[in-house]
């Protein structure tokens, strides 16, 4: 039996098994954050830094001040800490430690050359020997960057790589190492697994493929709520002849429910654990790469909301700007805000805010309430409003700051 959903149930749903519409923490420490990790499943990295890094700000969305050096202790501190894992997931990931058997399918097929951009299929093959060579130097001097190879560094971006970098990256996607931490201007460390990762975790048995798809999208679902079949594939960039076989079992398993949404052309999926709150009440600030938005797609299907970030845009051609963030206003993104943290003078800068037609009113004093309990977060002094502007392009009144 197929259920019936309103746009707004799944919009409901949507934001709760995203960790939305909960009062914040008033001092968020380790425990929530873990919680939150757990939630969503991962924190995708990206190393844009003009606000902050990407993979910072959906735990602040979500708990408000947390501490940021609880999220690096977890991910790259001592052993003895570690949460987190680094992996490609949905794109680079931190990742819960539970999920490292899961993707150990991912880094067999990279290792037999399978998976992964073709420069780096050719590590698997002809030139295996050249990334051993770059395995066996770290196995005996330790953790390593690409720049302490020689010739190691990039030059000036990720098309021209160098082979040593090539090799470090096939080494990571085939689990023959990991990050072992950041460095500098968030360079990657690279290490042994056995010498970053608790010896329990490594220790744990592999499930067979199917077993471990079918894992990554029940874990999609939950973080998730409701969900199209492309949506809980692209979780963690699953292939069709990956997740469709997963799905399949998992609603024979009756884990996931076949659900009609209205406004949706595809036939979406509820997980058995999600339910509808009345209501979801709260503001955030979403990162680009915030899993409630990173799916374009599905961020217009649940909220009548394009977005496309447009940090690759010419200047000239930028529509909203260079790093914009929606505004969730309780159960609707109502503004986009182009954030720029200018440090050396204290300042975030809102350098234009642009409000969607039928934003509410109490919409900018909201979102100024956000802006400067973000400002606290980063550690800036006051917050600059720029222009501000409605859907339609017109100038609207200026804001005290």
């Amino acid at each position: 039996m197929t259920l019936n959903l309103s746009s707004t149930e799944a919009r409901r749903i949507a934001l709760a098994a995203q960790g939305f519409g909960r009062r914040l923490p008033l001092n968020p420490g380790a425990a929530q954050l873990r919680a939150l990790a757990e939630r969503l499943g991962l924190f995708q990295i990206d190393s844009v830094n003009v606000l902050t890094r990407a993979h910072y700000l959906p735990a602040f969305a979500r708990l408000g001040h947390y501490d940021r050096a609880l999220l690096e202790r977890d991910a790259w501190g001592p052993a003895r800490h570690r949460r987190l894992f680094e992996y490609w997931a949905h794109e680079a990931s931190l990742l819960p430690l539970d999920l490292h058997p899961l993707l150990r399918w991912r880094m067999a097929r990279a290792e037999r050359g399978e998976t992964g951009y073709r420069r780096l299929r050719r590590f698997a093959g002809e030139e295996r020997p050249q990334a051993m060579a770059v395995l066996e130097r770290i196995a005996a001097e330790g953790p390593l960057t690409a720049a302490d190879f020689e010739n190691g560094a990039s030059r000036s971006g990720w098309w021209e790589w160098s082979d040593t970098k090539h090799a470090l990256e096939w080494l990571l996607w085939s689990g023959r190492i990991t990050t072992a931490t950041r460095r500098g201007s968030f360079a990657r460390v690279y290490d042994l697994p056995e010498r970053v990762l608790p010896a329990a975790l490594l220790a744990l048995p592999t499930p067979a493929p199917d077993a471990a798809q079918a894992g990554l999208v029940e874990r999609a679902a939950r973080a998730l709520g409701v969900a199209t079949a492309a949506d809980l594939r692209d979780y963690y960039r699953l292939r069709p002849g990956e997740g469709d076989p997963a799905i399949a079992a998992l609603a024979e398993a009756g884990v996931l429910l076949p659900v009609r949404v209205e406004g949706w052309s595809q036939r979406a999926w509820l997980h058995r654990d999600a339910a509808p709150p009345r209501r979801v009440r709260g503001a955030a600030l979403l990162a680009p790469f915030d899993p409630l938005v990173w799916e374009r797609g599905r961020t217009e299907r649940l909220f009548g909301f394009r977005y496309r970030i447009e940090i690759y845009v010419p200047a000239e051609r930028r529509q909203h700007g260079y790093y914009v963030l929606p505004f969730l206003l309780d159960e609707a993104l109502v503004a986009r805000v182009d954030l720029k943290a200018e440090r050396a003078i204290g300042v975030l800068a809102a350098r234009r805010v642009t409000l969607e037609p039928g934003a509410p009113a109490d919409t900018m004093p909201r979102l100024l309430a956000e802006l400067e309990r973000m400002a606290a977060w980063l550690g800036l002094e006051r917050v600059v409003l720029g222009e501000v502007v409605d859907g339609g392009e017109l100038p609207v009144a200026s804001y005290p700051t």
